[in-house]
C-alpha cells in the first residue's frame, strides 16, 4: 500500500489546517482527516464549470468561481470559453497559488497567466457584494465550490451564502438570465426550495466524481434567473 506524503500545509482563515498529500501519482487537499478535493475525482468540478457555461447566453460572459483548489474549475472554465469573457477566482488562501505553481505546476499549466482569468484573494462573498453594491460589474455566471455543500460548511462564516440572504445577494449580482450553480458532496431539498423561494429557475444535476461513470454521486444546482 502506497504511504501518503505530506508536502505542504496552510491554515484557513479561522483556524483550520489544509494539507497537500501525495498518494502516488495522486494529489489530495486534505482538510483535518478527511478528504476535500483530490485529482482522482475530478470530474464533476470541471462539469460545475462546463455546464454552467453551457446555460450562459451572454456572449463574453463574466464569471465568478469561488474557490481554486486544485484549479478543475477554473481550468474547466478557461477552456469552455476559450478567449471569450472572463474568469474571476476567489481563494481565501493564499498558499493554495503557491502549491499551484510548485507541487501542482503539472496541473496549472499556463492558466494563471491566462489574460482572461484573474485570482483574487479574498472572499467570494466579498466580490459578490461589490457587484451588489455596484463597485464591479455584475456577473453571468456564480460557481460556488467553496464548501461541501450547503450542509457540509468548510469554513466558519460560509454558511451566510447559503442563508435566504445570502441567495439573495447572489442573485443580485447577476446579470438578467445569469446563472448560479452550486457544487455538493450531497443533495439538500431544503437549498432546492430557498432558491426557488428566491425567485430562480432550478435545476438539480446528479454528476459523478470521475468522468468513467464511477465515484460518488455529487450534486450541482443550476438556478436561473
Amino acid at each position: 500500500m502506497l504511504p501518503r506524503e505530506t508536502l505542504a500545509t496552510a491554515e484557513i482563515p479561522g483556524g483550520d489546517k489544509l494539507t497537500l498529500v501525495s498518494h502516488g501519482r495522486d494529489f489530495i487537499i486534505m482538510l483535518g482527516r478527511d478528504e476535500l478535493m483530490g485529482t482522482r475525482m475530478q470530474f464533476s468540478e470541471e462539469q460545475l464549470a462546463e455546464l454552467t457555461l453551457d446555460r450562459v447566453t451572454a456572449p463574453a460572459p463574466r464569471v465568478l468561481v469561488g474557490g481554486y483548489g486544485i484549479g478543475f474549475t477554473f481550468r474547466a472554465a478557461l477552456a469552455k470559453l476559450d478567449g471569450r469573457g472572463r474568469v474571476i477566482v476567489a481563494e481565501v488562501v493564499p498558499e493554495i497559488l503557491d502549491w499551484a505553481r510548485g507541487p501542482l505546476a503539472h496541473l496549472t499549466g499556463d492558466t494563471l497567466d491566462d489574460p482572461a482569468g484573474e485570482i483574487v484573494i479574498a472572499d467570494v462573498a466579498a466580490l459578490i457584494d461589490d457587484a451588489v453594491d455596484g463597485t464591479t460589474p455584475r456577473y453571468d455566471a456564480i460557481l460556488l465550490d467553496v464548501d461541501n455543500g450547503p450542509d457540509g460548511i468548510v469554513r466558519e462564516g460560509n454558511e451566510r451564502l447559503y442563508t435566504r440572504t445570502g441567495i439573495a445577494r447572489m442573485r443580485d449580482a447577476l446579470n438578467p438570465g445569469g446563472v448560479l450553480a452550486v457544487w455538493s458532496a450531497a443533495p439538500d431539498n431544503k437549498f432546492t426550495v430557498r432558491l426557488k423561494d428566491a425567485g430562480f429557475a432550478v435545476d438539480v444535476q446528479t454528476v459523478r466524481a470521475r468522468p468513467n461513470n464511477k465515484g460518488p454521486r455529487h450534486t450541482i444546482w443550476f438556478a436561473r434567473i
